[in-house]
């Protein structure tokens, strides 16, 4: 099996995240990976609600926040 790269695999780490409001949607985007402190959607441009999940670590070098 080909891997990116030799890292050992990360548990999941409580993440914030912005969650799509409309319950049509299910839209999400990850916190540090926003341009904005009050992003829309990016599936279909509703409001979004800040919430968390269990996710794997990902750091976002382009983000100065």
């Amino acid at each position: 099996m080909y891997r990116r790269n030799n890292t050992e695999e990360q548990p999941p780490v409580e993440t914030k995240v912005w969650e799509c409001s409309s319950e049509d949607c299910k839209g999400w985007i990850r916190d540090n990976f926003t341009s904005s402190d009050k992003p829309s959607c990016p599936l279909c441009g509703s409001e979004m609600k800040e919430g968390t999940r269990m996710l794997q670590a990902i750091n976002n070098p382009g983000n100065h926040q």
